[in-house]
């Protein structure tokens, strides 16, 4: 039972990564509070999602996948596929702003198994794992700015990352369009877990490398189209371009790396 849930994890992280980028257009919680009422039922939605990543390591080759998309929330807490948040704090500002803040826990399918590929061969497997932490978000009516702090609850990495995000959705009908940018700051020991060589690691033709602090920038659009009050689609597509402390490090050969998913709801 332990390998099953080890082996699916992974797999339903890119779930969570797709139903995460189209939740904001789930979130009843908002549309209640935009219209001055309280969100105090609880609503859910289940999918289905094709999601497709581009790693940044040399040699491994995208991963695509089709998986269930799960999603429920109510005034208290938000589950999207293996992401949860525990809502502490929502405080209007006017008619068209708030501030929100809670905690939050998911699981990260990051990392590489050492037969992933040819130039991994011989290194220690790099796990993903369960991170955890504060966020934040200000939305207004230029945009929605969201803040995150977590840290490698798992302690494969014990790591940190912040993560700064600007976004905005433009509706037109029962069709959506959100175009966002977002900083991530992945501290040193984050960077050379995943992306450092170990001195027992390094060959000839693989140098040892330590981490360093980075910073990345990922740019994405998000497109929604509600084909009925319950049913809708989505189409995310992201991009993430890597900073100088990865993209030297001799287990990365790519300068960017994309991920994109596309997937079917249905809200009950």
């Amino acid at each position: 039972m332990k390998n099953l849930v080890v082996s699916v994890l992974p797999r339903l992280s890119l779930c969570a990564a797709a139903l995460g980028a189209v939740a904001p257009t789930l979130s009843w919680s908002q549309a209640s509070t935009e219209s001055g009422g309280a969100a105090e039922s609880s609503h859910s939605a289940l999918g289905l999602g094709v999601a497709s990543r581009q790693f940044a390591y040399a040699g491994m080759e995208r991963k695509t996948q089709v998986l269930p998309l799960l999603y429920f929330e109510n005034r208290w807490v938000r589950v999207a596929g293996v992401n949860a948040e525990i809502k502490l704090l929502r405080r209007g500002l006017g008619e068209e702003q708030d501030v929100t803040a809670g905690l939050r826990l998911r699981y990260d399918n990051e990392g590489f198994d050492a037969s992933d590929s040819p130039r991994l061969a011989g290194m220690d497997d790099r796990k993903g794992g369960f991170w955890g932490g504060a966020i934040a978000s200000w939305r207004n009516p230029v945009a929605q700015i969201s803040a995150e702090w977590v840290t490698d609850l798992s302690g494969h990495s014990k790591g940190q990352k912040l993560l700064l995000q600007a976004d905005h959705r433009f509706g037109w009908g029962g069709f959506g369009l959100t175009p966002r940018v977002q900083l991530q700051w992945l501290d040193r020991k984050y960077v050379d877990y995943y992306f450092g060589v170990r001195a027992q690691e390094a060959t000839p033709d693989r140098a040892a490398y330590a981490g360093q602090a980075a910073l990345a920038v990922e740019t994405g659009l998000r497109l929604d189209y509600a084909l009925t009050s319950r049913h809708s689609v989505f189409l995310d597509l992201s991009g993430t371009r890597l900073p100088n402390e990865v993209k030297l490090s001799p287990i990365v050969d790519r300068k960017t790396t994309t991920r994109a998913a596309f997937g079917y709801l249905y809200r009950f």
